[in-house]
């Protein structure tokens, strides 16, 4: 049985996750997708309006438009100023979004990934990965992206000790491709 209200809180929940779906998204995403709508499914959903949490469990997938986030688990909190904060967890979660500048897509995994739209940065976390479809590939611990200032910072485990090291690989960019010749006199006038 339905109690009143319960559509109300889902529409809260729905809310809570769309505006951390559009803040994470713009952090580094395509602009035509903060105009699409924000899908949901997980096995169960919990949402205290009074504490402005919501929290998806199980299989969570939430989309929108390129933005593919795949977790166990997905709590998004609002602060008493309207600010949002994200975090999923899996084994590994995954976050998949194209690129607007270049039309590619960044692949990235971890065990937890926290975004905070107030100070716009995303943070991948234990065993964090993030990927280009140009093969460029970076491993850490830990690797945070602040959003304003378009800045990487990749940090590993054991960075202290000098056992764990963050890895990197950056492929070569590909030469443009060089203005056919033009077609044996085609640009010939007598």
């Amino acid at each position: 049985m339905r109690r009143p209200g319960n559509k109300a809180g889902a529409a809260a929940a729905l809310g809570l996750a769309a505006a951390w779906a559009l803040a994470a998204g713009s952090a580094l995403a395509e602009r035509a997708d903060l105009e699409k709508p924000v899908n949901i499914e997980s096995d169960s959903m919990i949402a205290d309006e009074a504490k402005k949490i919501a929290t998806f469990e199980g299989k969570v997938v939430l989309t929108q438009g390129s933005l593919i986030i795949r977790a166990d688990r997905i709590v998004v909190r609002q602060d008493s100023d309207g600010f949002y904060n994200g975090v999923a967890t899996g084994t590994p979660a995954t976050f998949r979004h194209k690129r607007e500048a270049s039309g590619d897509y960044i692949d990235g995994e971890a065990l937890k990934i926290e975004y905070d739209n107030k100070l716009d940065r995303v943070e991948f976390s234990n065993s964090a990965r993030l990927r280009r479809d140009s093969g460029d590939d970076i491993r850490g611990d830990t690797i945070s992206y602040d959003a304003k200032t378009e800045r990487f910072a990749v940090k590993s485990a054991g960075a202290e000790s000098g056992t764990e090291r963050v890895r990197a690989t950056i492929m070569p960019k590909k030469p443009a491709a060089a203005p056919s010749p033009p077609v044996s006199g085609a640009g010939r006038q007598d």
